[in-house]
C-alpha cells in the first residue's frame, strides 16, 4: 500500500461541542491534514458517538480517514476508518478482525522499538513513537529519541508516526529522521488560526526538510 504521509491532526480531549469541533476539524483539513483522530476521554457515550459521527461525515466528504482513539467499540459502531490503540487498550489483532482488512490500525509504541516490531508482525498499519518533546497533552509520557525513527526507517516496513509536543519549529527533525506522519494536538487545535497552523505543519512534507537534528 502507499505509505501514509503528512499531518495527522488529533482532536483535543476536551470537547467544545459537536458543531464547533466539526468546524475546527474542517479547518485542519483545509490546512492540509491527511488523517484526523477523534480523541475524547470519558464523558457521555451518546455525546461521543454524536461527535464521532459528525467528524466522520466531515472527513468522508473530503476523502480524509477518521481514526478513533482507544475505543474499538465506537470505531466499529460508526464504521470509522480505523482505531489507534495503546498498551492498555484492545488487542490490535481483535481490532483487525472486527474492523476488517482495510481498516487503519495504529499502535502506540512509546519508546519501544520491540513493540514496533511486534506491531508490524501482527499486521498493524502504522507504529507511533513518542513523546519527542514536552507535551501538555500527556506531560507524563516517556521521552522518545530520534534514533527510533532512524532505525524504523531502515528496519520497518510500515509508516512511522511521531507524536508529542510537535510544532512547525521542531517537526523538521522528526520528518528528516524518518517520520511519515506527525501527530499534533495543541500545535493545530490550540492555535488561534487552525488552518494556518495546519498548513505550516503539512507544508513541511514537501519538499524534504533539512534538519540540524536538535534532539538526540
Amino acid at each position: 500500500m502507499n505509505r501514509l504521509r503528512g499531518l495527522y491532526a488529533v482532536t483535543p480531549a476536551d470537547s467544545t461541542g459537536t458543531l464547533r469541533l466539526s468546524t475546527r476539524v474542517e479547518q485542519a483539513i483545509a490546512g492540509g491534514a491527511r488523517i484526523i483522530q477523534y480523541r475524547a476521554k470519558g464523558g457521555d457515550p451518546e455525546r461521543r458517538r454524536s461527535e464521532a459521527l459528525a467528524l466522520l461525515a466531515s472527513c468522508r466528504s473530503r476523502g480524509i480517514p477518521l481514526i478513533v482513539n482507544d475505543d474499538l467499540g465506537l470505531a466499529e459502531a460508526i464504521a470509522a476508518d480505523g482505531v489507534h490503540l495503546g498498551r492498555d487498550d484492545a488487542d490490535p489483532r481483535e481490532a483487525r478482525r472486527r474492523l476488517g482488512p482495510k481498516a487503519i490500525i495504529g499502535v502506540s509504541c512509546y519508546d519501544s522499538f520491540e513493540r514496533a516490531l511486534w506491531a508490524q508482525d501482527i499486521g498493524a498499519t502504522y507504529a507511533a513513537f513518542g513523546r519527542f518533546f514536552p507535551s501538555a497533552t500527556k506531560p507524563e509520557a516517556v521521552p522518545a529519541r530520534l534514533c527510533l525513527l532512524r532505525r524504523g526507517r531502515c528496519e520497518l516496513n510500515l509508516p512511522l508516526v511521531a507524536i508529542g509536543g510537535i510544532t512547525a519549529e521542531n517537526a523538521g527533525a522528526l520528518i528528516a529522521a524518518g517520520a511519515d506522519l506527525i501527530a499534533v494536538v495543541d500545535g493545530v487545535f490550540g492555535q488561534p488560526d487552525i488552518c494556518a497552523a495546519a498548513l505550516a505543519l503539512s507544508s513541511l512534507f514537501s519538499p524534504e526538510v533539512p534538519s540540524d537534528d536538535p534532539i538526540p
